[in-house]
């Protein structure tokens, strides 16, 4: 449809590409960047990078997603695990399986929408619960900004049909995020950015109390985009991983079991309540993880815009407007970094081959300073999530075909994986962390 874009594979290409400064930039309101119709200049994900907003948004946004930021979130996300049991016991109690990626999506917007705004959702009331006309309406917004994105650029000014929706449910999401941010509304007092990252109750609320060294706070219309934009980045993301990582608990042999064993080393129980640093020290649920996002990671693509006629690393020429994209899942398993790719095998990290790697051979979460900024928060939920279902239950794939993936979503979901969640009666014994 007359778009010309430039994939790569290439770790050493990658790491060119991702460098904001000389050759490249990410300029979302490029009508060739695939973020284009979710390009929004006032949030730090989808804003170009020499946006006013940019510099501003970085200053206040990264210290609220630190480790040591997110670490006072463990309690809560836990708690957004364990109201979930209810749902997951009934549907063991009828037999019942489940779509996946269905639950995965309630879990983590219940998860994302107390974290950022301190409110529970009531996902987990009933199996039949609907999500939240807001998350609802943030996951058709994805899917109708990647449908127009598949089509010439001609497509998104038409006054009807995708487009269209796609502006109306744009501003209702706007509105309902507002709602959502003046009703999580607290009398905390002002603080230094790195003192309000560590009390604040949410993360609306650390932005509005933050103040910088010169008592300076973001303006109002800058948190709400990018409330908007980590609420959707950081449930969209995860809701796809957490369904991909059961996908991999009942797929590839041997894992479910191991990560159990480790749980109950490390001393889990029906009232334990897991610490940051235990969920984070686990080695094999590590691995695990990463080996998911190596091999199934929901992020497939991190455009950036050549600055000026470049030739890349290979002597690749790439002309200046060019719109390049690392390719992940080809990155992820490029058999000349990566060896037996396409085998699932956690235990490859503790080799020296694989510590040793080129470090741009995996990254799911991006790199430079346009990388993903909550990385540290995804990685919580998702292990909670892991240390909470795995221990209580024993995952079974009911799938009855191939399981395929969405071609018209901004990440990789899977459409018809389906499981089963049975209850545990019997544990391994511990034989200590």
């Amino acid at each position: 449809m007359g778009t010309v874009t430039y994939l790569t594979n290439d770790p050493n290409v990658s790491r060119e590409v991702l460098r904001e400064g000389e050759y490249f930039t990410k300029t979302t309101s490029d009508p060739g960047h695939p973020l284009y119709y979710m390009r929004n200049n006032e949030a730090l994900f989808t804003c170009d990078s020499d946006a006013p907003a940019f510099k501003l948004a970085h200053k206040y946004i990264p210290p609220s997603l630190t480790p040591k930021a997110v670490r006072h979130y463990t309690p809560t996300v836990l708690a957004c695990v364990e109201r979930s049991f209810n749902v997951f016991d009934e549907l063991d109690e009828k037999e019942l399986a489940f779509n996946v990626y269905h639950y995965t999506f309630k879990m983590a917007g219940e998860i994302i929408w107390k974290v950022i705004l301190g409110m529970d959702l009531g996902h987990f009331d009933s199996i039949d619960t609907k999500p939240h006309e807001t998350i609802r309406l943030l996951g058709e917004y994805l899917s109708l900004m990647k449908k127009t994105s598949l089509r010439g650029s001609w497509y998104g000014y038409l006054p009807f049909g995708t487009p269209k929706r796609l502006k109306l449910v744009r501003q209702l999401l706007w509105e309902g995020v507002a709602k959502g941010i003046e009703d999580s509304v607290t009398s905390s007092a002002d603080l230094p950015m790195k003192d309000a990252a560590l009390h604040a109750t949410s993360v609306a609320d650390y932005l509005r109390r933050a103040t910088d060294e010169k008592g300076k706070k973001l303006p109002k219309e800058i948190m709400l985009s990018n409330c908007v934009i980590m609420i959707g980045a950081g449930f969209v993301t995860t809701s796809s991983l957490l369904a991909w990582l059961i996908y991999a608990l009942v797929k590839y042999p041997g894992n479910q079991q191991r990560l159990l064993e480790e749980l109950v080393n490390y001393g889990a129980s029906p009232s334990k309540e897991w610490s940051y640093d235990e969920l984070t020290e686990m080695p094999f649920l590590d691995k695990f993880v990463k080996e998911t996002q190596r091999m199934h990671n929901p992020s497939f693509q991190t455009a950036r815009n050549a600055k000026q006629d470049v030739v890349l690393p290979g002597g690749y020429f790439l002309p200046k407007g060019s719109v390049i994209i690392p390719t992940f899942p080809s990155l992820h398993k490029n058999p000349v970094h990566w060896d037996n790719p396409t085998r699932f095998d956690p235990d490859r990290w503790d080799t020296k081959e694989v510590k040793g790697r080129h470090k741009m051979s995996y990254t799911p979460f991006a790199a430079g300073s346009r990388g993903c900024v909550g990385y540290n928060l995804a990685l919580l939920e998702v292990k909670s999530v892991m240390a909470k279902l795995v221990y209580r239950y024993h995952f079974e794939d009911a799938s009855t075909e191939a399981v395929v993936y969405d071609p018209e979503f901004i990440v990789i979901r899977p459409l018809n994986f389906y499981a089963r969640a049975v209850r545990r009666t019997q544990w391994p014994a511990s034989q200590g962390a």
